[in-house]
């Protein structure tokens, strides 16, 4: 990954609270994987950004090797990884990604 790609990933990461690095954006998901990550998203009520990495060779590559995660899409929240599509939902099913997002916006 190039200092600029990180650097574009650092930032994206401190300017939004949740973050999502998907296939097609928070409109107009283009896989079902992002699209469950918009969904538990959305039904949260919780404002979040997207970037399109199908749009962006750089960061869709960039991004799997910040994380040290094979697959999109990846949520960040508060700028730490939380994971992809199964682990929201997981979270979500538990209960406990309320709870993460809901701290993440009162810091």
């Amino acid at each position: 990954m190039t200092p600029e790609t990180k650097a574009r990933i650092d930032s994206l990461l401190k300017d939004n609270k949740v973050m999502v690095f998907m296939k097609g954006n928070k409109l107009m998901p283009q896989c079902g994987f992002s699209n469950n990550v918009v969904q538990i998203l959305n039904v949260l009520g919780v404002p979040f950004e997207t970037i399109d990495v199908l749009a962006d060779s750089e960061i869709r590559d960039g991004i799997k090797e910040f994380s040290s995660w094979p697959t999109i899409p990846q949520v960040y929240v508060n700028g730490e990884f939380v994971g992809g599509s199964d682990i929201l939902i997981e979270l979500y099913q538990k209960g406990e990604l309320q709870q993460i997002v809901e701290v993440a916006m009162a810091s």
